[in-house]
């Protein structure tokens, strides 16, 4: 039995995000990405082609050398001028009933008691539809906007991630108790006050002693997504996450990377299919495949070299950039070391170098043809182990109605593809089939866990609300005085 796959529309709130140079096409929409028409028009048409996500990419800081000019940054319009997706979801979220909404916060740039408030009310505003993908940084600029002297090592930004979820679980699982909220208006009741806890958190970078202020949303915590394929992502992802994003240049190398991973999360106590796998491709779509490769050359006069070199910026621990004829054997870096990885796996007949990296990122993910045969190429990811694809485009919105109108069609009758939406109305619903996170997951051990422990304890707390209601009782009878 054929499995459909799951689809998001990969994009970040900025005029260049992927593929550099597309912009100057004159069908490009995303030069106006500060319009909030253009994403409101784009969810509605996602969401009526049924798919899955959008996806926004966030960055904190230019890319490259933090000591060094960003002048062709500002040329390109590559990732700035770029606005926070954070409120462009919430505005989005009323403006759609069906489609989730994933956003993506790097631990550094805000406080955990503050994001998990932030999420929770995404949460409340869009019914459930909201997801976070996890991040841990990947510019010394960013790092040095948040006051750090430079990134901090990449093992350690993981440490680091691992403590700041761990705040986040407790005051998405922990702090409220299910039935809490009460909305009582006979007995004077908004909340039980016995099943509000604070978390009293406290660990290297945070003290946190709650309780969380929103009720409980729909799914509590959002759907997490996480992107890292470097040794410390694949372990993070094998304990945190329940969608993986990967661009791998090829299935194999896909499988690989899958394989690993769902056995580190079976090592962790969770199942292989816990963790979902969306594969980051782009499409060239043709009637014809002759027709396919006249547009994809079309593309590539739009293309900027300088805007992809930039992009895949590999640094040196002292934060300066590698000239792009480095031997990538040579590269020592703290940022993107998964690229890097997947580089020196692809290139085995020469020695690869810096902008190679750039070069997968422009074409090893591109599938250039027909409908039919952007099918079959998709049967071969799926076999790899992939789940969903991350469908990143060329122009907005040509790109996703192209795929919609052209490819969907023909994934549908192939059973790869969703005719309609499930009948869960939460973003877990659609991926796992239940609104909440199942109970191998880590945050599922706070489920309960600040609840009132010795029944003393629980008896005074009972007494006490009784009292309360007592008190309220004769506040608000008829006639009553004190």
């Amino acid at each position: 039995m054929t499995i459909p796959l799951h689809f998001n529309a990969f994009v970040m709130n900025t005029n260049s995000h992927i593929h550099h140079g597309q912009w100057r096409r004159p069908d490009a929409g995303q030069v106006d990405f500060d319009d909030v028409r253009v994403w409101i028009d784009l969810a509605k048409k996602l969401e009526e082609a049924k798919f899955d996500a959008l996806f926004f990419a966030d960055v904190t800081g230019v890319y490259g050398d933090a000591d060094a000019d960003f002048d062709v940054y500002i040329r390109e319009g590559l990732q700035i001028p770029s606005n926070d997706p954070i409120p462009l979801v919430a505005a989005l979220a009323v403006h759609t009933e069906r489609i989730g909404l994933a956003l993506t916060s790097n631990v550094a740039q805000s406080h955990p008691y503050q994001f998990a408030r932030q999420v929770s009310t995404l949460d409340h505003i869009s019914k459930g539809r909201i997801a976070w993908n996890i991040v841990t940084g990947l510019q010394d600029n960013g790092a040095r906007n948040f006051g750090y002297p430079r990134l901090t090592d990449h093992t350690e930004r993981y440490a680091w991630a691992d403590e700041y979820v761990d705040v986040a679980y407790k005051l998405w699982e922990g702090s409220w108790d299910e039935g809490a909220l009460l909305k009582d208006r006979e007995r004077g009741l908004y909340s039980d006050p016995t099943k509000i806890h604070k978390i009293n958190h406290v660990s290297e970078r945070y003290s946190v002693q709650g309780p969380h202020l929103p009720s409980p949303s729909p799914q509590r915590t959002p759907v997490l997504y996480q992107a890292g394929s470097s040794a410390s992502g694949r372990a993070f992802a094998a304990k945190h996450a329940e969608a993986t994003f990967i661009i791998a240049p090829n299935p194999a190398l896909a499988k690989e990377l899958i394989d690993d991973t769902r056995r580190q999360a079976v090592e962790a106590g969770r199942r292989p299919e816990d963790i979902k796998f969306f594969q980051g491709l782009s499409f060239v779509i043709g009637d014809t495949e002759e027709e396919a490769w006249a547009k994809a050359a079309e593309y590539e006069k739009y293309v900027s070299i300088d805007g992809y070199l930039a992009h895949s910026a590999l640094v040196d621990r002292t934060g300066r950039a590698y000239d792009p004829d480095t031997p990538l054997k040579d590269v020592e870096t703290n940022t993107a070391k998964g690229f890097g990885e997947w580089v020196s796996k692809a290139i085995t007949d020469r020695e690869p170098l810096v902008r190679d990296v750039a070069l997968l990122i422009s074409r090893s993910t591109r599938i250039v043809g027909t409908p039919e045969q952007i099918a079959d190429a998709l049967v071969e990811w799926q076999d790899a182990g992939v789940d969903g694809i991350n469908v990143i485009n060329w122009v907005i919105p040509g790109s996703f109605v192209e795929f919609a109108d052209h490819v969907l069609p023909v994934l549908r009758d192939r059973g790869l593809a969703q005719r309609e939406y499930g009948t869960g109305t939460t973003l877990r619903e659609q991926l796992f089939g239940a609104p909440r996170l199942n109970e191998r997951h880590p945050a599922a051990n706070y489920r309960g866990a600040f609840a009132v422990a010795d029944a003393g304890t629980a008896e005074g707390a009972g007494e006490a609300v009784e009292a309360s209601e007592g008190s309220v009782d004769v506040a608000l009878a008829p006639g009553a005085s004190r």
